[in-house]
């Protein structure tokens, strides 16, 4: 299978969460072994030169990703989750949503001025989760050296806030 394949592993949901909203559901992509590996393979690809120190996910779908990813490249795995889900001292960062505000938070420990990082999740829409995932580690003192994502919502206009980062989408909308 190739990167071009993967789009038939994606169901498409119209009106949810909300009536106008086409969601790209990756759980049916998830369902498929072959999918996954080729998600995988890709982005071990793009990202195997560079001289990454650690891999960071975003709550929730991204784990997946980022897990298996750091798995293959012998990195460490760093959880960027919603606020008050991570025990102990915590970075935080609040960004907008279209329908309000949330938080994401990074352990303190977790992130050093000398970690090249490789920042993953399933889905980029307008930016503000990853800007804020970005935010984090650069404010923890590490560098955001790629970004990676499975799907990106091209209208949206996600990729614009990230243009001084080296971000891949493996599929396009």
């Amino acid at each position: 299978m190739n990167v071009e394949d993967l789009k038939q592993h994606i169901r498409n949901i119209p009106d949810f969460p909300r009536p106008g909203i086409m969601f790209r559901d990756i759980s049916t992509l998830l369902l498929e072994p072959e999918a996954v590996k080729t998600v995988l393979d890709a982005l071990e690809d793009h990202f195997k030169d560079l001289d990454a120190t650690k891999i960071a996910g975003i709550e929730s779908r991204g784990f997946i990703f980022a897990a298996a990813l750091a798995d293959r490249m012998n990195l460490g795995l760093v959880l960027i989750r919603k606020s008050g889900k991570l025990p102990g001292d915590v970075h935080e960062e609040s960004y907008d949503l279209e329908y309000g505000t949330d938080t994401l938070e990074l352990h303190k420990d977790a992130i050093g001025e000398s970690d090249n990082v490789i920042l993953i999740d399933d889905l980029l829409a307008t930016s503000g989760t990853m800007s804020a995932a970005v935010r984090l580690i650069e404010d923890a003192g590490g560098a955001v050296g790629g970004i990676g994502v499975v799907v990106e919502l091209d209208a949206l206009g996600g990729r614009e806030a990230l243009d001084d980062y080296n971000l891949y989408s493996l599929i396009h909308y």
